[in-house]
């Protein structure tokens, strides 16, 4: 049956399709919706991990109990995820393992731009890399079928286009293979002498695959008549040189992404006077056509970074770019900011108001970075606040534990936050570390987490309770802490930074934008008392706007947490 689907969505319906038993994943733009769209099929156990290395090992588990499994990740997902993949590598399964993996070009909703290819070339194991969201279907279908062919976990690449763009997908039933008995085998106890053995089956492996990559369904030559250039591409690249070029183009499209097919490569390029590499990121296709003597022009081109378009591609290859429509006025920026009420504002406005150095973290709440705000000094990864902020006082001493907090979600905590207070408490680090808790996954799009009670189906689920779980952890002082109360919560701050031993304070008050949360009345402003004074405006709130040089509080933005006017001095709010 044909249908509309979305990238996302597809793989799920392929994985499905395939007779996966098991995905577990943890949710990260573009990738979110794979494991969402696949928890609607009741035959699919599917969770929500803490984090991407514990589902990749809950998927690798399920697959040595002899059922196909799954799991899904952003590009930095991965880097969480690469201890086992490696050695998984080696180990080899007892049913299809996919991992799903979301590369983000452009940064929509990423730190970094990394190109995933570089994993599959690390870790010797197969990648596919669907265009559009037929392939996706039937790539991650397929992907099962390779993975126990080759007994090999197979990467299945998306990027943010093919994940979050529609096209037609032909859908068919699903399948149900048989469960692999488990048997035990003491050559998967990855020790050194097997370690040495699986390393040579691996190698081996590489070879056959690249064998495999010569004549498999993934990698397929479009001749058409203009044989001037040759077009090598792959994933959304190649849906932008067909745009551009139309029929006429001779193109090599590139699915099975590594390894790469050598032979293959070298018949295409030798019918055609020219050859043009067209990738997204990295030059991986590019470096192989010239490690294997084939001219080619890639980035030199095509810049390395950022998303291509279908007018970048014109314009690299020299053509006319197509009369287009621009807005020549220069309209002003609007920043992403944090949503009305939202519970992190007040943590903010109190960590700029008293000068605090912030070591952020990835989540909603980054946007405290953002103007008017400008709360938080940097972030670098999953967890970084926790044990960053631990090295940060280490060196500063006084100077900086009077004066400098982490700040991370409960998700983000328990995904990877306990370690660093772990090493902070047991450590002895005069540190203060702020648990933003939210009730929810907020930044991907409201997913269930361990801290909240509910599974990924929103069923009755273990719940963490973060005050025992950090007191459990080593620390005497933990203090919850309601963020629409500016002045518990600066006496909180004030008084943690003054400890002289680790501290925790948890900012608990659920995201506003949580189905079925009752908001308070909007509030408003009495004109009369207001001297435009602006300083509710500090904190940002997209409710409040200045209007004849008064305040102006909308109210079908106001959630009523009466935040702004705590900050009145006036009383007119």
């Amino acid at each position: 049956m044909k249908e509309l689907m979305l990238g996302n969505k597809a793989v799920a319906r392929g994985l499905y399709e395939a007779g996966c038993k098991v995905i577990s994943s943890y949710p990260g733009t573009p990738s979110t919706e794979i494991t969402e769209e696949a928890a609607a099929y009741k035959e699919v156990y599917c969770e929500w991990a803490p984090n991407e290395k514990v589902a990749l090992e809950v998927a690798h588990g399920a697959t040595l109990g002899g059922v196909r499994a799954a799991c899904a990740m952003k590009h930095v997902g991965l880097n969480v995820a690469a201890d086992p993949l490696f050695t998984i590598s080696y180990q080899g399964l007892n049913a299809g393992l996919v991992v799903c993996v979301a590369d983000d070009p452009g940064m929509h909703s990423s730190q970094n731009e990394q190109d995933s290819r570089h994993y599959a070339i690390a870790a010797k194991l197969p990648m596919l890399e669907p265009s559009d969201s037929e392939e996706s279907r039937v790539f991650s279908k397929k992907a099962f079928e390779m993975s126990e062919k080759f007994n090999t976990p197979v990467l299945l690449k998306m990027v943010t286009r093919v994940s979050h763009s529609q096209s037609i997908v032909d859908t068919e039933e699903r399948i149900e293979p048989a469960q692999v008995p488990y048997v035990k085998d003491p050559t998967k106890v990855m020790m050194t002498l097997n370690s040495r053995n699986a390393h040579v089956r691996v190698e081996q492996r590489t070879k056959d695959l690249i064998e495999y990559a010569e004549n498999c369904e993934f990698n397929r030559v479009e001749m058409g008549k203009d044989t001037s250039v040759g077009i090598i591409t792959d994933s959304t690249s190649y849906q932008y040189a067909k745009e551009v070029l139309g029929e006429d183009a001779c193109i090599l499209k590139l699915g099975l992404i590594n390894p790469l097919p050598e032979k293959l490569i070298k018949d295409f390029a030798a019918k055609v006077d020219k050859v043009v590499v067209l990738e997204e990121l990295d030059p991986i296709i590019e470096n192989h056509c010239k490690q294997l003597g084939i001219k080619v022009s890639g980035k030199d081109t095509f810049p390395i970074c950022g998303e291509f378009s279908q007018n970048l591609v014109r314009e690299c290859l020299g053509m006319e770019v197509p009369a287009h429509m621009s807005i020549d006025e220069n309209l002003p920026a609007r920043p992403p900011v944090m949503c009305a009420g939202c519970p992190h504002r007040g943590i903010f406005y109190i960590l700029k108001k008293k000068k605090c150095m912030v070591y952020g973290d990835i989540g909603c709440y980054t946007l405290g970075a953002v103007a008017p705000l400008n709360a938080m000094d940097l972030n670098v990864c999953m967890g970084a606040s926790c044990s960053g902020l631990h090295g940060f006082n280490k060196a500063m001493g006084e100077a900086g534990e009077s004066n400098s907090v982490g700040v991370i979600g409960d998700s983000t905590f328990i995904h990877s936050g306990m370690t660093g207070i772990t090493d902070i408490s047991y450590n002895m680090s005069n540190s203060t570390v702020i648990i933003l808790d939210n009730s929810i996954t907020g930044m991907t799009g409201h997913q269930q987490n361990p801290t909240t009670g509910k599974n990924l189906r929103g069923e009755p689920a273990g719940k963490v309770d973060l005050e025992a779980l950090c007191k459990a952890l080593g620390f005497n002082r933990v203090r919850v802490v309601d963020p629409y109360d500016l002045k518990a919560v600066e006496e909180a701050v004030t008084e943690e930074l003054a400890a002289k031993e680790p501290s925790i304070i948890i900012s608990r008050r659920p995201c506003v934008m949580i189905k079925g949360t009752v908001h308070k009345p909007p509030i408003s402003v009495d004109e009369d008392k207001c001297v435009g004074c602006k300083q509710c405006m500090s904190i940002g709130c997209p409710a409040i706007a200045v209007k004849d040089k008064k305040a102006h509080i909308d109210p079908t933005l106001c959630i009523g947490c009466k935040v702004c006017s705590q900050m009145c001095k006036f009383g007119a709010i």
